[in-house]
């Protein structure tokens, strides 16, 4: 078991956010128990679980649709969850494709092949 500083340096995510994910109830309280002087322990496991939902914000997912998934008390179905993922792996394939298009772009500007013309 840690306590928040711990959590906090082994994740490199501030205090004050582990705060703000629990009151999101983004962290599941099988994570979260209280010792004997009232003070949130965490278990070891919680570092893993964050370095998730941290890989789930670099994908775009927001705080509340990551809280959906996680909260036992919205009682989603895995199909609803497969729907949410789903949606958000094509809308990164969306993004890609056009990050692509825009690279090519910049690539021909450099290469003084598009109409675009610019003194780079």
């Amino acid at each position: 078991m840690m306590k928040i500083n711990e959590v906090s340096k082994l994740t490199d995510l501030p205090i004050s956010t582990l705060r703000f994910y629990e009151r999101k109830n983004l962290i599941p309280d099988c994570y979260i128990e209280r010792d004997v002087n009232n003070y949130r322990v965490y278990a070891e496991e919680i570092v893993e679980y964050l370095e998730d939902v941290k890989a789930l914000l670099c994908a775009d997912f927001s705080i509340e649709e990551i809280s959906m998934m996680v909260n036992q008390q919205m009682n989603l179905s895995y199909d609803e969850k497969k729907t949410i993922v789903e949606q958000k792996i094509k809308e990164i394939d969306d993004i890609r494709k056009q990050l692509t298009k825009s690279k090519k772009f910049l690539q021909d500007i450099l290469e003084g092949k598009a109409a675009f013309q610019t003194k780079c």
